[in-house]
């Protein structure tokens, strides 16, 4: 039996070059990847209007954003080990058609409980999709400078959906109830469901594991409680719950990863994390979007309740930062080819940790433009050392372990989305409600609501007259903006200590070879 470096190595001198039916295959895979970051975004910039049709408290609020990400995490380990299995192009089509019905259910909830639970359905067939996007990357371009740029087009797709998220949902939000961006989905899905049996090749692991029960319970029951309970620190802080929850999906943790290694077929391939270039990689794609979704958080709520930017002019303003990130994820391309991958990626974001320093200045201020020259910032390190990661981590799996090695790229996204929201968003929070001082006169339950979220202050303003309702805008506006400051600070720690990561972990070797 061949050790993990010689099927990869032996992968690599096999690979061939495609032609424009392998190219034409790349497109048809960034429908999916443009849908789910095209969602992402838009949620956060519809948020505002969700919060003040369904007036959801602090904690569904966040349960709005993190009940997808939350499932899909539980999930994608799992998704990804069938697809392996019985096909990953299979998988994918399922994947396309549940997220499409399910997310028109999300378009009508009438209430926070059900969108929450159309979210967390979303989150069911998602999981089978953004494995499956990546492992058929890996298994269609197996030459490696065509895969490098084949991953750098699919990592720009969810910057470019990023980037046509807000704008095409600030469209949508101003003619057509928030429930409309839900509906995108169907236009893109279409295509896909057409043209993927035709430019699609079907692939999968010549000797898959077997389905196990117990390790997919197992792996469930590790993520969703450590998840669980960060949310619980966020909105509620330390206690006996998020205690026991983190010891339960440790232990949990435990026992799967035992029951991998003991295994002689695993469902996932404990060997990959013993690369240093693999588990590095991995940290650095977590924290990476920690950093970014953590952002998006803020800047979307501060753009729209207190500088009174539309949805659409807020998602124009933030354009320049998601092309920022896209080019940056192109151009890095042919420098990886020749500079060691441990100097790129900190260099890269070292533009993301001044990005994070420049926003406590832009948001105190009130300035406009240096708030978008941060994100732009933000978005040429996210780019770029994401372009690289994701390369490095499919290049440190042998092509038959495609979807598993994906999900595990998957998951680690995917956490970070939820531990963007649930940390930085928390702090921001926790910030907000400890540091608002609510003007005479505003008591009560109106006291309440305001002092629950940013969107409940600026309702309950707009239901005031006079001096009072301007007292109460002002001094929400300022304890929002004081905690954009400490979460800001946060930020720039949670990158750098990427960066740092990156330098040590990498071991120098570049995107152009295997590490042995």
């Amino acid at each position: 039996m061949m050790t993990l470096t010689e099927e990869i190595t032996l992968a690599e001198s096999n690979g061939k070059r495609v032609g424009w039916r392998g190219w034409l295959a790349l497109i048809v895979l960034m429908l999916p990847v443009l849908l789910v970051s095209v969602d992402n975004t838009v949620l956060s910039f519809a948020l505002p209007d969700i919060a003040l049709s369904l007036n959801p408290s602090s904690a569904q609020q966040l349960w709005i954003i993190d009940a997808y990400p939350l499932v899909l995490a539980g999930l994608l380990v799992t998704m990804g080990t069938l697809g392996d299995r019985f096909g990953r192009r299979r998988m994918l089509l399922i994947g396309s058609t549940g997220f499409a019905a399910v997310s028109a259910l999300a378009a009508v909830a009438p209430s926070a409980a059900w969108l929450i639970a159309a979210r967390a359905g979303m989150g069911v067939f998602g999981a089978m999709l953004m494995p499956s996007t990546l492992s058929l990357l890996r298994s269609i371009f197996t030459d490696r400078d065509q895969r490098r740029m084949a991953i750098a087009v699919w990592a720009s797709m969810f910057s470019a959906g990023a980037a046509l998220g807000p704008i095409v949902g600030g469209i949508l939000l101003e003619h057509f109830a928030w429930g409309s961006v839900f509906l995108m989905s169907v236009p893109v899905l279409v295509p896909l469901l057409i043209l993927a049996p035709l430019l699609v090749p079907e692939s999968r692991d010549p000797r898959p594991g077997r389905i196990d029960p117990i390790s997919i319970a197992l792996s469930m029951l590790t993520m969703v409680p450590i998840v669980y309970a960060i949310k619980e620190v966020a909105v509620h802080g330390f206690g006996v719950l998020p205690v026991v929850l983190t010891i339960a999906g440790l232990g949990f943790g435990v026992v799967f990863v035992r029951r991998q290694l003991a295994s002689a077929q695993p469902m996932l391939d404990m060997r990959l994390f013993a690369r240093g270039t693999f588990s590095g990689a991995l940290l650095v794609n977590l924290l990476s979007v920690v950093s970014l979704v953590g952002f998006l958080y803020f800047v979307a709520q501060h753009l729209q309740l207190i500088v009174g930017l539309s949805p659409m002019e807020a998602g124009f303003a933030l354009v320049p930062g998601m092309a920022a990130m896209i080019v940056a994820g192109l151009l890095v391309v042919p420098i990886a080819r020749r500079v060691s991958a441990r100097v790129i990626v900190p260099i890269a974001l070292s533009f993301s940790v001044i990005a994070y320093l420049l926003v406590p200045g832009a948001v105190g201020d009130g300035a406009l433009a240096l708030l978008i020259a941060a994100f732009v910032l933000l978005g040429i390190g996210i780019g770029a050392a994401e372009t690289v990661s994701n390369e490095l981590i499919l290049a440190s799996a042998p092509p038959a372990k495609a979807g598993a090695a994906s999900a595990v790229s998957e998951t680690a996204y995917e956490l970070g989305a939820v531990l963007g929201t649930a940390v930085l968003g928390g702090i921001l929070t926790a910030a907000y409600r400890t540091g608002i001082v609510l003007p005479a006169g505003v008591e009560g339950a109106t006291a309440d609501a305001a002092r629950e979220t940013l969107a409940g202050a600026m309702t309950v303003a707009g239901s005031l007259d006079g001096a009072t309702a301007e007292a109460l805008r002002t001094a929400a506006a300022h304890a929002f903006d004081a905690g954009v400051g400490i979460t800001a600070v946060i930020g720039a720690v949670l990158v750098a200590i990427a960066a740092v990561i990156a330098a040590t972990t990498l071991k120098g070797s570049r995107s152009a070879h295997v590490e042995h």
